[in-house]
């Protein structure tokens, strides 16, 4: 696998409102476990549409892994023009700073919203373009990811695609690794 396209929830989908919320430290951590395994098989590029929540905090982690991995590349394809124009402040800074980061950024769609099959598109324009999946979803708590998910499993019935997962258990361990980690530097 060369090319790995990465998705998830959305902050508010998580419940997390802070931009500097503890929780989005652990899963970045998740996040660069996941790609570090990933890297060290010949990962070359790493894909997001930019949206905020999961997709930007990898474009993050992917940035910060450049300094071990000088392969890796990142690639922000957004699904229209201007996506960031009705963001808080704080997500039009974060994305600005990747995009600034980013290897490649070019949107999918060469105007600006004006219809929700932009979005499918999207999903599937970066599925097709990829050689795997990695998500941040349970099917026990719906949201936007549910749509990527599906482009990947219809790809994934006609052709080899796998799509890789990050659990509400795999955040787990990486808390409590965490703490441990750090119970350990307190004694």
């Amino acid at each position: 696998m060369k090319v790995l396209a990465v998705t998830g929830y959305k902050p508010q989908e998580l419940g997390i409102f802070d931009p500097n919320a503890k929780e989005i430290t652990y899963i970045k951590m998740t996040l660069k476990s996941k790609l570090s395994g990933f890297l060290q098989n010949g990962l070359e590029w790493v894909v997001i549409s930019g949206q905020p929540g999961v997709e930007q905090w990898t474009a993050e982690v992917v940035i910060e892994l450049k300094n071990e991995w000088p392969q890796v590349q990142l690639a922000i394809l957004p699904p229209f023009l201007h996506q960031d124009n009705i963001w808080p402040d704080h997500a039009k800074e974060r994305y600005q700073n990747i995009i600034n980061g980013a290897d490649y950024c070019e949107a999918i769609s060469k105007k600006e919203y004006d219809n929700p099959g932009q979005l499918r598109a999207k999903n599937d324009f970066i599925v097709m373009k990829t050689d795997a999946l990695l998500l941040l979803y349970t099917e026990e708590q719906e949201g936007t990811p549910k749509y990527y998910l599906e482009a990947a499993e219809r790809r994934a019935s006609q052709q080899n695609y796998p799509i890789y997962r990050i659990t509400p258990d795999d955040l787990q361990e990486t808390v409590e690794e965490e703490m441990e980690s750090q119970r350990f530097d307190n004694e």
